[in-house]
């Protein structure tokens, strides 16, 4: 009789047990999942200036006492851009960023080159000198600065920001799919600036990328058809998109087609040819937006 309570005595204490420790081990592991999944807001702000170049592109990033620029719009320009980075008090730049060798994406880098400090220039390789591209070359050379080519999945930091090349991670026949195409992300918020990447860049970053969602998609190639398929929209599902293009121009651009594709996703839409300047404001958790026409909203803003 002893010997059948003692077992049962065993059981219960072993079964006591064994809950107290799978509670123990669930509450360490949903503790765990908690701080895992918990990203850390950074401080400060990061803004974002899609500057009204006419037909071009050119993208202020600033954060901190940090900032960078993607491309430099047309020859003449040039000094609009380096006018509007005075005007934001600009003193120097960390990263001075071509997107292609194209004259309205690099037509103002020489002017930006010999008016502010920089850091590092990041350019494609270029292997179709123009009389552009030539330039720029030779204000690199006078300025005594080295072109880095980065490498699709190469990663760099600006202030609390980091920003990742996803393209072009092979050489293509056609320069516009040679566009640099990058991801910018700040806290919680991302930005993905595209230059003229058209679509079988589009689909070789799909095919490569596991995340390219992001809450800014800069529609490529002045909102061109050949450009922003149908795939590429939805992986990325921004909540807002900005074309950069010049009013009335001899292109089309943006392109119809283009413009019910964004309309169908319920995307919120800023053009710099009817708006002028755009600037996303970020705290890494909530974004907003401010043109010259437009007042901020609550409406405006992505939780």
């Amino acid at each position: 009789m002893s010997k059948s309570i003692n077992y049962k005595s065993l059981r219960t204490i072993a079964l006591t047990l064994l809950i107290a420790l799978v509670l123990i081990i669930n509450q360490y592991g949903t503790t765990q999942d908690k701080e895992t999944s918990t990203t850390p807001l950074p401080s400060g702000i990061i803004e974002v200036h899609f500057i009204d170049a006419g037909q071009g592109d050119s993208i202020l990033i600033e954060t901190k006492d940090s900032a960078m620029l993607i491309d430099t719009g047309e020859n003449q320009k040039g000094i609009d851009v380096v006018n509007y980075l005075q005007s934001q008090n600009i003193k120097k730049l960390d990263y001075l960023i071509g997107t292609h060798p194209y004259s309205d994406h690099i037509g103002g880098l020489d002017e930006v080159l010999d008016s502010l400090p920089v850091d590092q220039v990041l350019l494609p390789e270029i292997t179709n000198k123009t009389a552009t591209s030539q330039e720029v070359l030779d204000t690199l050379a006078k300025k005594n600065l080295t072109i880095t080519i980065p490498e699709a999945g190469s990663q760099y930091n600006i202030g609390d920001a980091t920003f990742t090349i996803l393209a072009p991670g092979k050489a293509y026949d056609d320069m516009n799919d040679n566009s640099l195409v990058i991801k910018l992300n700040f806290g919680n918020n991302s930005f993905l600036f595209t230059g003229d990447a058209e679509q079988q860049s589009e689909k070789d970053i799909l095919a490569k990328s596991s995340d390219l969602s992001a809450d800014v998609l800069q529609i490529a190639h002045h909102g061109s058809v050949t450009s922003t398929s149908q795939e590429f929209l939805d992986a990325v599902a921004p909540a807002y998109a900005v074309i950069c293009v010049g009013a009335d121009n001899d292109y089309g651009h943006p392109n119809e087609e283009i413009l019910q594709r964004i309309k169908g996703r319920s995307i919120k839409l800023y053009r710099t040819d009817t708006q002028g300047t755009i600037v996303f404001t970020s705290n890494g958790k909530n974004i907003s937006v401010d043109t010259k026409d437009y007042e901020i909203t609550d409406a405006d803003l992505i939780d």
